[in-house]
């Protein structure tokens, strides 16, 4: 199996961009798949770089229904109209984010674009669904834990009115291959120990290795409350054993608390670098 980074906040390889959205490319026995497609064509370019032949993957899995995960759908359909594209439902529906009483549009769309929805080879899913004997997703039903302290300015709009974004249009990717898995997830919104504990729950164990952005990156100083909430976390996946790789949504500042609790636990990975298999 090989799992590459197409596209993510940060800088990696110098010959590839970076963005803020993230993308993956995999390859497993039988798939050549990816994972998201980053904000816009950049993703295309990447994968240009990186020799990657974008004609030849037969399968798109969209972990939701944000703009910095799908805006590179339509641009990479120009290249490939035969991959199928998995995404829930919920997934087309009204995203927004709540930028404040002071920003100039307090309430800006982060959806994704509707065209996407009318595409023939999209295949809307209501749950999990098992793909093939390699591949399936999975959908929180419950959670046990309270939202990622992020997700507060998250919505969704029904009619004229915002709610808070419950994350049912999230779903998260099992690839299954030689007797062990990987569990892979876009921004884990509904928060990574809600995941695991889902994970756990449907399988009887946990997965390998996680490859996922943890949603604790903010534009504003951390509150102390803040602070232990990531640092409670990292501890507690220090007692996994699960190897994490992240990227995109967690932030340096995030991750570098993570680090110091998680060691080699816990790593970084790029845009345009290849994640290390153990």
């Amino acid at each position: 199996m090989r799992i590459i980074n197409l596209i993510e906040n940060t800088q990696g390889r110098s010959d590839c961009l970076c963005a803020h959205g993230l993308s993956f490319y995999v390859e497993t026995g039988k798939h050549k798949l990816l994972l998201d497609l980053g904000p816009s064509e950049e993703t295309i370019k990447n994968a240009e770089v990186l020799g990657i032949d974008l004609s030849a993957v037969d399968t798109v899995i969209l972990s939701h229904g944000h703009y910095d995960h799908s805006g590179g759908i339509i641009p990479f359909t120009k290249i490939n109209d035969k991959a199928l594209i998995y995404m829930q439902e919920s997934a087309t529906d009204d995203y927004f984010a709540d930028d404040g009483v002071d920003s100039p549009e307090r309430y800006r769309y982060i959806g994704i674009d509707k065209d996407i929805s009318v595409l023939p080879q999209v295949r809307f899913l209501s749950s999990d669904t098992v793909i093939d004997d390699e591949l399936e997703v999975f959908a929180i039903h419950s959670r046990n834990h309270e939202l990622p302290f992020t997700n507060k300015r998250l919505l969704v709009r029904t009619g004229e009115d915002f709610h808070r974004d419950e994350f049912k249009h999230e779903h998260f990717l099992v690839i299954h291959q030689e007797g062990k898995s990987v569990l892979m997830s876009g921004c884990a919104h509904n928060g990574i120990l809600s995941i695991l504990d889902a994970y756990k729950e449907k399988y009887g164990n946990l997965p390998n290795l996680m490859v996922s952005g943890f949603h604790l990156m903010k534009k504003t100083d951390y509150r102390d409350s803040e602070i232990r909430e990531i640092k409670s976390m990292a501890s507690e996946l220090k007692n996994y054993p699960t190897k994490f790789v992240t990227c995109h949504c967690t932030g340096t500042v995030a991750y570098d608390l993570m680090k110091d609790i998680m060691g080699d636990r816990l790593e970084y990975v790029h845009s345009g670098e290849e994640v290390i298999l153990g």
